[in-house]
């Protein structure tokens, strides 16, 4: 590759971060950079380390709130609007100090800023960044339109993003599977003691009410234990989640990488039931860590190949029971090892799916 490629995006954004970490296998480090306006603040941890390559627009981490809530969700975003031109202005001197750059948007306020910067860039929307907030707001769609139309191209994870972004934009996004870190899932399966049982129950999704936590809570018929992961929370939310939580749950929060999958290779079901999905990487996860994953229905468990398909139970949430239905399927499913095919390894692999991005780069 013969230009710079410089992430612009939030660097606590684990999932921006997940993909960098991917170009670092395969791109050299002098060619490799992130151009970020946020890397710490509302109490996330700091995930970049002394050999990234960082440079700064101006950084916000200090004028956000202390820790996640609606309202910090609120502020954030008016915050972002208001010093919008700033960030261009930063953007652009970047652009002209590092004029052999491509930009890589992670996100859909990175989009706007590379349009509205007029430098070369790609980008990859999240899901109700195309699913949701457009069909709430004429001016995020019309942005939304303009930015995406100015990509060089737009990659997406799943059928359901692709069709929406064509109806937005008329663009025609490539899909491109987010991927997952499928290097250290399968080094970490090989440490597990195969005599032990999975005991746990797992909700592994954001603490918000678009996750339907509390549908989970109120519609276990059997005491079981859950174990609630989360990378972020609505304060208000989880202000009306925990009340309904058993002294046996475990109210843990955000995990790194070797932990979860730790939990998750302990854990017999885990349970992801949100309104809206797009191409869930911590489903997907889950299944590569050998549980059995409880879903509502969306567009894309119709694409999974059928060994991810076998691991999974769709659920209706009208029928009182789906919980505990759910979690007698699961016991008898997790009594097979997962055992993920050549279609799976090589959709969901983070570097494969990375390579993709390069190729259409290059």
């Amino acid at each position: 590759m013969n230009k710079n490629l410089v992430f612009l995006c939030g660097a606590r954004d684990f999932h921006a971060m997940d993909w960098y970490r991917s170009a670092q296998e395969v791109i050299p480090r002098n060619k490799l950079s992130i151009l970020t306006d946020l890397i710490e603040g509302e109490g996330f941890k700091n995930i970049v380390d002394e050999n990234d390559r960082i440079d700064r627009m101006l950084i916000i981490d200090r004028l956000l709130f202390k820790k996640q809530s609606s309202l910090a969700n609120i502020w954030r975003n008016i915050l972002k609007f208001i010093i919008l031109p700033i960030q261009i202005f930063f953007l652009k001197r970047h652009n002209k100090k590092n004029p052999n750059s491509i930009y890589y948007a992670h996100g859909m306020y990175y989009i706007w800023l590379g349009y509205f910067a007029n430098v070369n860039f790609i980008g990859t929307p999240q899901g109700s960044e195309i699913l949701i907030r457009p069909f709430n707001s004429k001016l995020y769609k019309y942005l939304a339109k303009k930015s995406m139309q100015a990509a060089k191209f737009i990659s997406v994870d799943s059928e359901k993003m692709k069709s929406k972004c064509e109806e937005i934009s008329s663009v025609k996004p490539h899909i491109i599977q987010n991927g997952i870190d499928l290097s250290l899932i399968l080094e970490q399966n090989k440490l597990k003691d195969k005599s032990m049982n999975r005991t746990k129950v797992v909700s592994i999704r954001g603490l918000t009410k678009l996750y339907r936590i509390k549908e989970i809570l109120v519609n276990r018929e059997i005491l079981t234990p859950i174990s609630f992961i989360y990378p972020f929370y609505d304060d208000l939310y989880k202000n009306e989640v925990v009340p309904l939580m058993s002294n046996f749950d475990e109210n843990i929060g955000r995990l790194d990488k070797v932990l979860m999958y730790e939990l998750l290779r302990n854990s017999i079901m885990v349970v992801s039931i949100p309104s809206s999905d797009s191409s869930p990487r911590s489903v997907y996860e889950a299944i590569f860590c050998g549980c059995v994953v409880c879903i509502t229905y969306h567009p894309y468990y119709d694409v999974l190949p059928q060994c991810m398909k076998d691991r999974i139970i769709v659920v209706d949430l009208n029928n009182k029971s789906w919980f505990k239905n759910a979690f007698q399927k699961a016991k008898k499913i997790s009594e097979k090892e997962f055992y993920p095919d050549k279609e799976s390894l090589d959709l969901f692999d983070q570097r494969r799916s990375f390579k993709r991005i390069l190729n259409l780069l290059n």
